[in-house]
């Protein structure tokens, strides 16, 4: 009885969190114990309503009772025996996912970040095999965002992610999204890719216009570069489809996912085709912890579950639903700007700085985000419904309204 825990109540567990945690995260003053579908509770047993979901990554929702029977089961069996070795968890979930698009080969890691890494790194060694070196240039959106690493930040085109890290990675020009004749401009003989996100999430919720992928795809094949999606925001069923880029049927030669594909544990994917993967070679490039025995079984589970027709088919009833009813409060609202997004990743832009918003909506047990400033975003599990949808929208009019008096 002696050993048994007491639980911290929140803002001792906040206190503590400041002497022990390095402070790299802006956090939210709450404190979260425990989670179920789409609802949270604090240390003190407030419930809340999460359109976060972990920012696009518990789409099957907080603790699924089939994922945690899988975790369950798998690590009672093996969980980690390192990439010198064969598993079938790992075999399995690659199968799945080359099987579901235009890959043929998939190299695992443990992140998003990991992910593009090793894009980068794979779009480097295929160029340098076939035109020699002096070829590495990647050309990148933008108001982008694709990781945290040295490589991946400076991938990314917003400068206030890479202030302080420079010198960064040569090699990356910025060009605008949704703009084909800037990304026209900029290859020249020392680029060997371009890589881009379907839509844009930590920009903004930026959709681009229906023939930029297809632009982007002539522009790549005419000058022989690698056209990259990074799909780990918006890829594993959370615009409708079970890769975004799908709903223009425009095909990549490289696409990284992460976020969603074991709905909370650590993985991330990189998948490409037979003729771009011979460019890695054994020992050319690995992850310790990349696609282990557990994770990729909890993978292969969410996968099965995100990739069924009915399961999309549902995202995208909703999805629909969730848009017209924030395109009804924008006709009601004019310091909304514009209403965008696909699927179930959805956000509105406001015309004033909107952390303001997100706190009060925490404040009544919503919660939301803000990213580029001024764009509320929306990202729940997909398993939200219509009922789930009508009480984010009553929360944001009692906000709105506050407001606007």
């Amino acid at each position: 009885m002696g050993d048994e825990k007491v639980a911290m109540d929140s803002q001792n567990l906040m206190e503590q969190s400041r002497n022990h945690i390095c402070q790299t995260y802006n956090r939210y003053n709450l404190a979260l114990a425990r989670g179920s579908g789409c609802y949270l509770w604090d240390q003190e047993g407030r419930q809340y309503l999460d359109f976060l979901a972990g920012i696009a990554v518990c789409s099957l929702g907080h603790c699924p009772r089939e994922i945690a029977q899988v975790m369950y089961e798998q690590a009672q069996q093996l969980v980690h025996v390192s990439n010198l070795y064969y598993t079938e968890p790992q075999v399995r979930l690659a199968e799945a996912l080359t099987n579901s698009c235009f890959a043929d080969k998939v190299f695992f890691c443990n992140s998003g970040a990991e992910a593009n890494e090793a894009a980068i790194k794979l779009a480097r060694k295929y160029s340098r095999k076939g035109y020699g070196p002096g070829r590495h240039g990647i050309i990148t959106m933008k108001n982008s965002f694709h990781g945290r690493t040295l490589a991946t930040l400076s991938a990314t085109g917003q400068q206030k992610i890479q202030e302080g890290f420079e010198p960064l990675v040569d090699g990356f020009r910025y060009v605008e999204f949704d703009n084909l004749d800037a990304v026209a401009e900029a290859i020249d003989k020392t680029v060997c890719a371009v890589l881009v996100e379907p839509i844009q999430g930590e920009g903004g919720v930026r959709v681009p216009d229906s023939k930029y992928l297809q632009g982007l795809r002539e522009l790549c094949t005419s000058h022989d570069l690698l056209l990259i999606y990074d799909e780990i925001q918006v890829g594993m069923g959370r615009t409708g489809k079970l890769f975004s880029h799908q709903h223009e049927g425009v095909t990549p030669d490289i696409m990284t996912l992460a976020k969603a594909l074991a709905n909370g544990m650590p993985i991330g994917a990189m998948l490409t085709t037979d003729k771009v993967a011979e460019a890695f070679s054994p020992g050319s490039h690995a992850s310790t912890f990349g696609g282990t025995p557990l994770v990729t079984a909890v993978a292969l589970e969410v996968f099965r579950q995100i990739s069924a027709a009915s399961f999309l088919e549902q995202v995208r009833r909703v999805g629909e639903y969730f848009q017209q009813r924030l395109l009804a409060l924008a006709e009601k609202y004019p310091f909304i700007k514009e209403v965008r997004g696909r699927g179930l990743i959805l956000g509105i832009e406001l015309d004033f700085p909107g952390s303001e918003m997100v706190r009060q909506c925490q404040d009544r047990g919503v919660l939301i985000n803000c990213t580029a400033e001024k764009v509320l975003r929306f990202l729940p599990p997909l398993i939200v419904t219509s009922t789930e949808v009508d009480r984010l929208i009553e929360t944001l009019e009692s906000v709105f309204r506050q407001k606007d008096k």
